[in-house]
């Protein structure tokens, strides 16, 4: 759970840099370099989100899925 939750806040930091740098570039017009800084802070942020899944993977902590179930057709 702790693993889905951590996760999950990345994912949402990574959406609000995403979203404030998009402010940035409406209101700034090119006069500062917030708009840089925040798209920087979202690359890093990418990165360090995929490290930590290929970590935690490597750890065991997360495994993949065997995929979609089916079941034998009735008849």
């Amino acid at each position: 759970m702790l693993v889905k939750a951590s996760v999950i806040v990345i994912l949402l930091l990574i959406m609000y840099t995403l979203g404030s740098s998009f402010v940035f570039m409406l209101r700034d017009k090119g006069t500062s370099d917030r708009l840089v800084r925040r798209l920087a802070w979202r690359i890093g942020l990418s990165i360090f989100l995929f490290l930590l899944l290929y970590l935690m993977f490597a750890l065991g902590w997360i495994v993949p899925s065997a995929g979609p179930v089916r079941f034998p057709a009735d008849g």
